[in-house]
């Protein structure tokens, strides 16, 4: 869990100047098509403003909205040449502004800009109310995960003039994060055409995020058809220099049942798309939520209170209390999570026992436990909200096991773990249960792990810095699994090969000849897959070559 008071002041504002580049990129782009009005909703230190006062040979009109004093100053400066006369800055805070602007049915030519990145729960109060009330003007879903970012855009596309063009820089979650839902809905309403290129290479390493550039253009009429959208991969930063329209013109747009939640499959070429297609029409290519249940882990709301290591179970004198337990992807090196594996991390003294005092009275614990819970009273732990809201509040609840469980994140590919010793796991993890007919726990661990799997793992997960994938309950749920209904499964000579450190790429294509073959794959489609999933493995990676290991 991230605290605001632990992060950087330009984190908490979400401002990120725009390397110029980036902004005389975006600028060439918008100037095209001669727009009279440009507005930009947050100008930080004036990039945009130089790169359209360097590309115009006309007098137009800008106007600049910044909501600091000293950065709006800095972008004033910046005003000369044919941004002079009616152009201005103004400081103000862009949502209240735009709110307004929306009312009076204001619009620009075209809109510019970097908007600030800022978590929905480090956002002022009144900013809050702000961005919620720009979700309700366009009857679009507001979820409190809502970055500022999705708001900014959303007021700016609806101050655009028909057939105007939209040019910002935005993180690359915009493809697959589900609190951009509505926004990418609102985007297909109202846009004619959308590319997004998508650079390997950081444009800010301070972000320590991907961001992409997003470029619309808008309908002129609301009844016209969407053409869709279109993801240009940029391997480097060169593109750049070259002709932003070209890039509009040549690109590929994809429309249809594709765009439907998240937009990652525009991310697939057409010939891997028909592929896919055809892999989930497969009578034995089945949607997880079909097969299994998938529910969170054990929230504790103290893990270091509540999962220690075996020095710390002695120490406090809680051997009656402690339960084996597992929620890193450390303690699972393979995909079986049994006796073995629990010494081994024992005498490697990793946090291997699940504190599990359960619902009695602090009288009734040993005096050995009640020193302890002392202990916990004394780091204000009882104060926390999940353990306030609990009574006792050592009283953690939904304490079960399951045969499978799986982590939340994963470095190249998620996997199942078979918990053959009913370990307890942490909300660092899932618990897992087969609910189809004849479908064993040792089946569904080991046909989990496949190309088909693996690649729509990263089609319905997310990432963030650091490249890692992570997926909610409720992205599981749609994941595929093929399960060939004559196959002979061997868990424990799949668990050896990822102790024994076989690379993922070789994991997949082996699994793929004995399961993906089995339910109908043809060996061309399976390579098809196998690539796809690479592909889109290393842009989350931001990588180009290959690496070794699973989590």
């Amino acid at each position: 869990m991230n605290f605001k008071e632990l992060e950087s002041s330009t984190k908490l504002r979400g401002g990120y100047y725009t390397p110029s580049p980036v902004a005389e990129f975006l600028a060439r782009w918008v100037l095209n098509q001669r727009p009279s009005t440009i507005l930009e909703p947050s100008c930080g230190d004036g990039s945009f403003i130089r790169a359209i006062s360097a590309h115009t040979n006309y007098n137009l009109t800008f106007t600049g909205i910044e909501l600091l004093d000293e950065e709006a100053e800095k972008s004033r400066m910046s005003l000369h040449g044919n941004l002079q006369g009616n152009s201005t800055v103004i400081t103000a805070d862009f949502l209240d502004w735009s709110n307004n602007e929306l009312d009076a049915q204001r619009t620009f030519d075209a809109v510019v800009g970097n908007p600030p990145y800022i978590r929905y729960q480090y956002l002022e109060e009144k900013d809050q109310l702000l961005a919620a009330k720009i979700f309700q003007r366009y009857q679009l879903k507001f979820t409190k995960h809502t970055n500022a970012w999705v708001s900014f855009v959303i007021a700016s596309v609806g101050l655009l003039a028909p057939g105007g063009r939209f040019a910002m820089v935005i993180p690359s979650e915009i493809l697959h994060v589900l609190h951009a839902n509505s926004l990418r809905s609102y985007l297909l309403q109202e846009s004619h055409r959308i590319l997004i290129i998508d650079p390997t290479e950081l444009l800010f390493e301070e972000a320590l995020q991907g961001t992409v550039l997003l470029m619309i253009e808008k309908k002129t009429d609301l009844h016209s058809r969407s053409e869709g959208v279109a993801v240009v991969a940029a391997g480097n930063n060169d593109f750049l220099t070259k002709d932003p329209e070209s890039f509009f013109r040549n690109a590929t747009f994809i429309s249809g049942d594709v765009l439907n939640g998240k937009w990652m499959k525009v991310l697939l070429s057409p010939e891997e798309l028909a592929v896919y297609k055809r892999a989930v029409e497969l009578p034995q290519v089945h949607k997880f939520k079909n097969i299994a249940t998938v529910d969170v882990g054990i929230v504790t709301g103290a893990n270091k209170f509540f999962l220690v290591d075996d020095a710390t179970v002695e120490k406090y004198g809680l051997g009656d209390y402690a339960k084996p337990m597992f929620g890193r992807s450390e303690h699972c090196p393979g995909i079986i999570y049994n006796s073995r594996v629990h010494t081994e991390n024992k005498m490697n003294r990793m946090p291997t026992n699940f504190i599990s005092l359960g619902c009695i009275s602090f009288e009734s614990l040993t005096a050995d436990a009640q020193k302890y819970v002392l202990l916990g009273e004394e780091q204000s732990l009882h104060t926390r909200y999940k353990c306030r809201i609990r009574n006792p509040w050592y009283a953690v609840p939904s304490v079960y096991s399951t045969p499978i469980g799986m982590l939340k994140r994963s470095h190249n590919f998620p996997r199942l773990i078979l918990n053959t010793i009913g370990a307890y796991t942490t909300d660092t993890a899932y618990r897992i249960k087969t609910v189809a007919k004849d479908l064993t726990d040792e089946k569904l661990v080991y046909c989990f792990i496949n190309s088909l799997t693996a690649l729509t793992a990263e089609l319905e997960g997310r990432h963030y810095g650091g490249g890692v994938l992570e997926l909610v309950p409720s992205e599981i749920e749609k994941v595929l699994v093929p399960i060939p209904t004559e196959i002979n499964v061997n868990v424990r000579e799949l668990d050896e090969k990822f102790i024994t450190g076989t690379t993922p790429e070789e994991l997949l294509v082996g699994q793929d000849n004995v399961i993906l073959r089995a339910v109908g794959c043809s060996e061309q489609d399976c390579n098809i897959i196998q690539q796809a999933w690479r592909r889109i493995r290393n842009r989350r990676h931001r990588l180009v070559e290959n690496d070794n290991g699973d989590d």
